[in-house]
């Protein structure tokens, strides 16, 4: 009786047995399932803006494509996006923040009193105004995760208190101007030329080293990754944008020889700092995991030992921060700082930035990139029909279209997820 034959070379153990990895073709075909599975992301929104610029430059081709309109258009969306950035926290655990918008006026109204009135140095006056949002979120934050107080409710409250904190600080009706150099600096002085390209160039390769590595260490661990194709049409896509962008910026905007305005607006390398610092709290962060849990299935994630009221408490906290620092930005645009800082569609357009972006508004499902795109959205909107010589109120029922056909699509894509079964 003849005994059999042990192969020399152990069978790979689950942990080590190599994963077979999509082609680019496969890769693109899942991303189609996907799509049609309802997990369209920022997909409809990317798609409106870029037709809403084809529509654009077709209607105004000397004007909306100039290098000067494009800076305004940076200029115009910084305290809209950052507000956004903020509310996309508080989106994805299912709540909502109605005092965002005059938590950036009370910001920007302490910052420029403290300047004023009291002589403070810039950073102080800043990180006054921050902090002073940072205390509003927590307590909205109490109000939602410890009393049990409805966020609808208890930013309600925040929203009337702060817009009456914001008329006893700059007494009744006056106007507080802004004269600090640092400050108006922000949203209305340039990077040199030079700092410009050499930021693009750094973000490019950054990006580009980020993302070999994260695809050489998956296909390392025997993990699925991305094809390496569609990991290069990434970054050249990206570069493409982030360098032609800069090319653009780095042209002469004035319309007089006595001043020269070029280079990139100060506020964009702030505000793309701090969307990859939210990106990675989101994406890279045991927190951030948190986040999505809670608003998936709170009570899940209770069970599960996660401190549910803790993670509410921080979104708004980090929520009202943004929007601290969106005051500070608007305060700049406007040299000075009035009663209405805040107000008017300032939230309105914020949280509209973020849904139309493809944050969802029944939590669970978001990015920091969809604030970015969502007010990129608003801003070309809004840039758009003014060249078009449209009044305000065309602009509203437009944008309240836009946002009306966003939040359509997230309905429609969650109800087309659940019959596939994905949710």
């Amino acid at each position: 009786m003849s005994t059999s034959t042990v192969s020399s070379s152990a069978p790979s153990s689950p942990l080590t047995a190599a994963v077979e990895q999509p082609t680019f073709g496969e890769a693109v075909s899942n991303y189609v399932t996907k799509v049609r599975g309802g997990d369209m992301g920022s997909l409809p929104a990317l798609l409106a803006l870029v037709v809403l610029i084809f529509a654009f430059i077709a209607l105004r081709p000397q004007t909306f494509p100039s290098a000067l309109n494009f800076a305004n258009l940076f200029q115009q969306g910084a305290v809209i996006s950052t507000i956004s950035m903020g509310i996309v926290f508080v989106l994805l655990i299912g709540e909502i923040d109605l005092s965002a918008g005059f938590t950036s006026g009370l910001a920007g109204s302490t910052m420029a009193i403290l300047l004023l009135n009291h002589g403070w140095a810039w950073y102080l006056a800043v990180l006054a105004g921050v902090v002073a949002g940072a205390i509003v979120g927590l307590w909205n934050g109490f109000l939602v995760a410890k009393v049990g107080i409805p966020s609808f409710i208890a930013t309600l409250a925040a929203f009337l208190a702060l817009q009456g904190a914001v008329l006893l600080i700059i007494s009744n009706g006056g106007n507080v101007p802004v004269h600090d150099k640092v400050i108006l600096a922000i949203e209305n002085k340039n990077l040199p030329v030079i700092w410009g390209w050499a930021l693009g160039v750094l973000a490019v390769l950054a990006y580009a080293a980020g993302s070999l590595n994260t695809w050489a260490s998956r296909r390392r661990n025997g993990l699925l990754a991305v094809p390496l194709g569609l990991v290069v049409v990434k970054i050249v896509v990206l570069a493409a944008f982030v360098l032609g962008a800069v090319a653009l910026l780095s042209q002469e905007r004035s319309r007089t020889t006595f001043v020269s305005i070029k280079g990139v607006p100060i506020v964009v390398p702030i505000i793309v700092v701090l969307a990859l610092l939210l990106g990675f709290v989101l994406t890279r962060t045991a927190f951030g995991r948190h986040i999505y849990a809670v608003g998936g299935n709170a009570e899940a994630t209770r069970r599960a030992g996660i401190p549910v009221a803790r993670v509410r408490i921080a979104c708004f906290i980090i929520c009202s921060t943004m929007a601290a620092i969106a005051g500070i930005f608007a305060a700049s645009r406007a040299t000075s700082v009035d009663p209405n800082a805040g107000g008017s569609n300032t939230l309105l357009y914020a949280v509209g930035a973020a849904v139309i972006g493809g944050t969802s508004l029944f939590g669970g499902k978001g990015r920091v990139i969809d604030a970015l795109i969502g007010g990129a959205v608003i801003a070309v909107i809004d840039n758009g029909m003014g060249l078009l010589g449209y009044s305000a109120g065309v602009k509203y029922i437009v944008t309240g279209a836009v946002l009306a056909a966003a939040a359509a699509v997230d309905a429609l894509s969650r109800r087309r997820a659940r019959a596939t079964g994905r949710v």
